[in-house]
């Protein structure tokens, strides 16, 4: 090493405390969406919605208001309207010169739910909520009507632009109202509400909490002719999840005849467990509307937990234990093999938990992480159980010769796969030759569906033989969105993905038959991977939903740029993470060469390793989509992917000005 170099090392120059940049307020948010609400996608989008609906839920849960009201109007806007206590309006003892709302408004972390004393249970937690709804909120009004008076505040991207105001009496009236628009410039002018999910997780809140009225209500003008969601409608079940479990099995056989449903409530209402389970013959219409063999819909505090948690392992635990210990009684031994997911593979649950202070894995709290949960759901369920099959014997003998006969299909359907993961690569002949892993048992293991035999080279040299199979594809798979059965169950390229799997399509798809742990899309940064991977996704959707709603389903990241100056090298995936590492990783006046990947098959097999494909170093984004995302996914899938073209022509006149000039041709 010369001696300028030398130097160089102890140079830091040109990283002085100038480039530290400090966001304040609501910055972060703005700048940063994905890191709050997971994105800036529909899925997010609504998000917004739930963060509102949790604060009145939560003064419902309480005790402190009966009635939450929802209206969409012509213009977009969301209310959210409840007879609460209203957010407090005095000074905030430690900001003197701002109110108690305005600082929930514009201050992360700040809110009553940090401890027990106005609330005992709560959704929202983590005191981001209502401030990053303000945050993406070009146009918010907030009423508080408390003491006979009514108070109002209005933001814009997350500043006030008034102060608040007592405007006028008020002394039949009580609780918050906010009113919202979300910003177009964080997602997309053509973003709006949809009517149909907001009604349908409006509906889930009011099954979730019997002691609550939630009045529904949307501008007729935002309803399709063929849209079933009412104008106008109050949602209130005093049944809870048995009601709504009833409504969602309808006439469909099952195995034992009724549901399996309880509450246990802890004194003071510091830990309630409520759960309504049924087992299905032929399988059921989700809440969603699509059919699936069974499903699992859990909430935590009234918030949808999609990726499960805590207690949903603590009701597994107590269903499977306590079904082996009736068959321990009965005298009946191969229930000895019985696992959890025998038990529930087919059922239809609806699990709802109430805990103080839960624990999340994320702001939007997909999973709940909260220890005490799992020991609080199986001590309320496994008694209520275990006295369910004591005195309905009849249904209890049914259900368990059902679990059995689960369980040795399982067994007998492992067994053949290890037979036929022994001898793959004599049976496969597949046209970009699957390169198979060495290991016989399926955990950990990974299949890339790559685009190119010549990535598909540099795939198999960059990957770990023992845990990762490479299956080259040629060009773009059939859009099976818009093809026959006969032509999809003739096509080699979708017949040989499905073989590799080891599984059928449609209804012959088993997820215990797959051969894999995980299924990865890997295909070229620009726009034709683009179009591969959403053939690829629109296959697996139609052809295979249980692999996406396993979240079994991945994309690979690949880089689309190298960045390299001196003897430093990053990558980066697109151009905006490219200007951004240039400044961030590289001397500024010193050249940066900047390297563009053309495909998967330019890049040597060290670079794929360290950038795709090692577990260690690489970025997999899951496939994923929720239940009540599913509908919503089926009309998308059916406008732009389906046989009738008009729909596709529509979306892309609709849509064509919100492109921007740097798209990549």
């Amino acid at each position: 090493m010369s001696k300028a170099q030398k130097a160089d090392l102890f140079d830091s120059g040109d990283y002085t405390a100038k480039d530290i940049e400090v966001l304040e307020g609501l910055e972060p948010v703005r700048k940063r969406p994905g890191m709050y609400i997971g994105g800036t996608d529909e899925r997010a989008l609504h998000h917004l919605f739930a963060e509102v609906l949790d604060n009145s839920m939560d003064e419902a849960v309480a005790g402190h208001a009966s009635r939450i009201e929802v209206h969409l109007d012509a213009e977009g806007k969301l209310t959210v309207a409840d007879n609460g206590r209203g957010i407090p309006i005095d000074k905030h003892p430690k900001f003197k010169t701002k109110s108690a709302l305005e600082v929930i408004f514009t201050t992360l972390h700040s809110g009553g739910k940090f401890s027990n004393k106005a609330y005992a249970t709560s959704g929202g937690l983590h005191g981001v909520g209502i401030s990053v709804v303000n945050a993406l909120s070009d146009d918010l009004v907030v009423e508080v009507a408390r003491n006979r008076d009514l108070y109002r505040q209005t933001y814009a991207k997350g500043l006030p632009t008034s102060k608040l105001r007592k405007v006028g009496a008020a002394p039949s009236r009580r609780g918050t109202t906010v009113t919202f628009h979300p910003d177009p410039e964080i997602f997309g002018k053509g973003a709006s509400f949809k009517p149909a999910r907001l009604f349908r997780m409006a509906r889930s809140k009011a099954y979730l909490f019997g002691g609550v009225e939630i009045r529904w209500s949307c501008d007729p003008s935002l309803l399709a002719d063929d849209d079933p969601t009412p104008q106008k409608e109050v949602l209130h079940f005093a049944g809870g999840l048995k009601d709504y479990l009833t409504h969602v099995v309808g006439e469909r056989p099952t195995v034992t005849g009724e549901v399996f449903a309880g509450k246990i409530e802890k004194e003071g209402g510091h830990g309630t467990v409520e759960w309504a389970i049924v087992w299905g013959r032929a399988g059921f219409q989700t809440p969603a509307g699509q059919m699936a063999d069974g499903f699992t819909n859990s909430y935590c505090n009234t918030v949808p937990t999609p990726e499960g948690g805590t207690h949903e392992q603590g009701m597994r635990a107590a269903l499977s234990r306590g079904l082996k210990a009736y068959a321990e009684l009965a005298g009946q031994k191969k229930a000895a093999n019985i696992t959890a997911e025998d038990v529930l593979g087919t059922a239809g649950v609806l699990l709802s938990v109430f805990v103080s202070n839960p624990e999340f894995q994320g702001q939007t709290k997909d999973k709940l992480a909260t220890a005490e949960a799992q020991k609080l759901t199986e001590a309320a369920i496994r008694p209520a159980f275990d006295h369910w099959l004591a005195g309905h014997k009849q249904q209890a003998d049914q259900l368990l010769e059902w679990v059995i006969d689960r369980a040795e299909d399982r067994i007998r359907r492992r067994k053949e796969k290890e037979v036929q993961r022994a001898s793959a690569m004599k049976k496969l002949r597949l046209p970009g030759k699957l390169a198979d892993c060495t290991a016989k048992d399926r955990t950990g293991t990974e299949l890339f569906l790559v685009e190119g035999d010549s990535a598909g080279g540099s795939a198999k040299q960059a990957r770990r033989r023992e845990t990762q199979a490479i299956l080259p594809l040629r060009g773009k798979i059939l859009n099976v969105a818009s093809s026959t059965k006969d032509k999809i169950t003739q096509n080699k390229e979708v017949t040989d993905i499905a073989l590799a799997m080891g599984v059928g399509l449609g209804s012959r798809f088993e997820l215990d038959d797959l051969r894999y742990d995980k299924i990865v899309i890997m295909t070229d940064a620009d726009v034709d991977g683009a179009h591969i991977a959403a053939l690829l996704i629109t296959f697996f959707h139609i052809s295979m939903p249980g692999l996406i709603q396993a979240g079994r389903l991945y994309m690979a990241q690949p880089p689309l740029y190298r960045l390299s100056q001196g003897g430093k090298t990053v990558y980066a995936l697109d151009d905006a993470d490219r200007e951004a590492k240039i400044k961030a990783e590289f001397k500024s006046g010193s050249k940066v060469d900047v390297g563009r990947f053309k495909g998967l098959g330019e890049m040597n097999a060290k670079d794929l390793k360290e950038t795709t494909m090692d577990p260690a170093t690489r970025i997999l984004a899951r496939v994923r989509l929720t239940t009540d995302e599913i509908e919503d996914i089926n009309n998308l899938v059916d406008r732009l992917m389906g046989r009738n073209a008009e729909p596709r022509f529509r979306f892309i006149q609709d849509n064509a000005q919100f492109v921007t000039d740097d798209l990549d041709l």
